[in-house]
């Protein structure tokens, strides 16, 4: 029966860390809503994670919506299906692209910082000393992330359709040769309220599971230099790979009928 130890131990190491994630998200949330509130800290991660994540979302928004657009006439124009594109480029930014695009962009960037700089306070004793001050470092440090992480990620998703579908609007327009009048009223009259709404609740989602690997990550780093840079590591695939899963569980939630 040797053979089945190595399973039972990964399956045990599993659940473990299962459990301590489950705690950790439990604790984090619970201070979000109890005082007392860091609100300088809340809107210096709000910039940090709105504002100075424009750039590289809207450059992957656009140039997602003019490959989309220009695929899209590849395969449509086999079937004589051009106007198509218009609909096809504004629902798939909308519902899917936009969200998952800027989720993974952010968890590159954001999670990876977050947790480079709570690992590093974790290593250097940092996170020790400000419990020693009486803070508590799940309300000072964990808290005011994942706030900014669930509020911010939906503006960041709008930018970045909005970005998208023009991409799409300038590759139909002055490269396929579209009536810019008709591409713009096929995409006004296709899109839904629904999709766009779906697509904000997924990146509030995505921001907070963004934002919950990187603090979980860091927070629990050991080892020094290297377990830092495993904890960033680490927070990136986490972040990724959840990002996806949800997605596929949203879509079902908000498309099965």
């Amino acid at each position: 029966m040797n053979f089945l130890q190595p399973i039972g131990r990964v399956f045990l190491a599993f659940l473990a860390t299962v459990g301590r994630l489950s705690i950790f998200t439990i604790d984090g949330v619970s201070h979000c809503f109890r005082p007392p509130f860091y609100f300088r800290i809340i809107g210096r991660q709000m910039v940090e994670i709105g504002y100075f994540s424009l750039p590289v979302v809207g450059l992957t928004a656009i140039f997602a919506g003019m490959v989309l657009a220009l695929q899209s006439y590849t395969g449509f124009a086999r079937f004589s299906a051009e106007g198509a594109i218009a609909n096809v480029v504004v629902l798939s930014i909308t519902r899917e692209l936009g969200p998952v695009l800027a989720g993974l962009m952010v968890a590159g960037r954001i999670g990876a910082a977050m947790a480079a700089e709570l690992g590093t306070m974790r290593v250097t004793e940092q996170i020790d000393a400000l419990t020693t001050l009486s803070t508590n470092p799940m309300k000072y440090l964990v808290a005011p992330r994942l706030i900014a992480g669930f509020t911010m990620m939906p503006f960041l998703v709008l930018v970045a359709d909005v970005i998208g579908v023009f991409g799409g609007y300038i590759v139909s327009v002055y490269k396929l040769g579209f009536n810019p009048s008709i591409y713009l009223q096929n995409t006004w009259d296709f899109l839904e309220a629904h999709d766009v709404i779906s697509g904000l609740v997924k990146a509030a989602v995505f921001g907070f599971i963004v934002t919950l690997m990187g603090c979980y990550h860091g927070y629990n780093s050991k080892g020094g230099a290297q377990g830092v840079g495993a904890a960033t590591t680490n927070a990136v695939v986490s972040a990724s790979i959840l990002i996806l899963s949800f997605d596929y569980i949203l879509t079902e939630i908000f498309f099965a009928n």
